[in-house]
């Protein structure tokens, strides 16, 4: 369920808050807790501004009291969170993995055309992961998955300019102004975009090896980018997110990021 596009009609947050200010039960506000919007984000509801609206819209509810203060705080360990009469997981045990995904995988812990999914690699966990991001059906490589939804939505929010690497195989040959062209700008559908950095690493008859580095998280950018300048997308791989390299990690496998990795992650998000 995707909570952060979910809002109520306005009749709904209306009737929300009416009995919000008529319940008879305890508030559950604890002074040395952490803030309601926080554990929201953590556990993937959203970015915190969009917890932060679901409260004020009379959708959370801790031990059976609706909350529209966003100055709550609770204990995230010993208290029951619901948002739209869902339960909440809110483990404060934070993981985060690094995943070499293959080709023709869905970015989605499920899929309705019953397509392999990222559930395939994460079903033996105990905690509820969600990815950072996604790679399209056809893409391969880096892929990062927590249960730390703060994190994961600031790894995704155009604020912090996360650059991501890739190498593409691409028809070639590959025109002497394409870096130019790309570092300018190409205008698409959605409207302008460039990359960051453009390398050719090889060049044979008919196909050519490019790096690309851009810090946009546009659907299919890479592939719509070297398309418009002549060069479709044969192979496309993720080698870097952010900090975080794939390096000789072998197709199909997670592994759990090293605690200096996840540091520089946090840097790169101001956490």
């Amino acid at each position: 369920m995707n909570f952060e596009k979910k809002r109520p009609s306005r009749k709904q947050r209306e009737a929300n808050i009416a009995r919000a200010q008529k319940q008879t039960t305890s508030d559950p506000h604890t002074h040395s807790g952490v803030r309601l919007q926080k554990v929201m984000a953590d556990a993937g509801l959203g970015s915190r501004r969009a917890c932060e609206q679901m409260i004020l819209d009379g959708r959370v509810e801790v031990d059976g009291h609706i909350v529209i203060e966003l100055g709550t705080r609770i204990d995230p360990t010993k208290q029951r969170l619901v948002v739209d009469s869902m339960p909440i997981e809110t483990s404060t045990e934070k993981v985060y993995f690094a995943l070499n995904k293959p080709a023709k995988v869905v970015s989605s812990m499920g899929d309705p055309e019953g397509r392999r999914n990222l559930d395939e690699f994460v079903r033996d966990r105990t905690e509820r992961l969600f990815h950072v991001g996604r790679l399209d059906y056809e893409t391969e490589g880096l892929l990062l998955l927590t249960n730390d939804g703060d994190m994961a939505n600031r790894l995704t929010h155009p604020r912090y300019e996360i650059p991501k690497k890739y190498l593409a195989q691409v028809k070639g040959p590959v025109a002497k102004d394409v870096g130019a062209r790309l570092r300018e700008g190409i205008e698409l559908d959605d409207g302008i975009s460039r990359v960051d950095s453009f390398k050719l690493i090889d060049s044979q008859p008919g196909v050519a090896l490019v790096e690309v580095i851009l810090h946009s998280g546009k659907n299919r950018i890479v592939r719509r980018l070297l398309s418009a300048v002549g060069n479709p997308v044969l192979r496309l791989v993720r080698t870097e997110f952010g900090p975080i390299e794939l390096a000789e990690q072998r197709q199909g496998k997670m592994r759990q990021l090293r605690p200096e990795e996840v540091s520089e992650l946090m840097k790169a998000v101001d956490l």
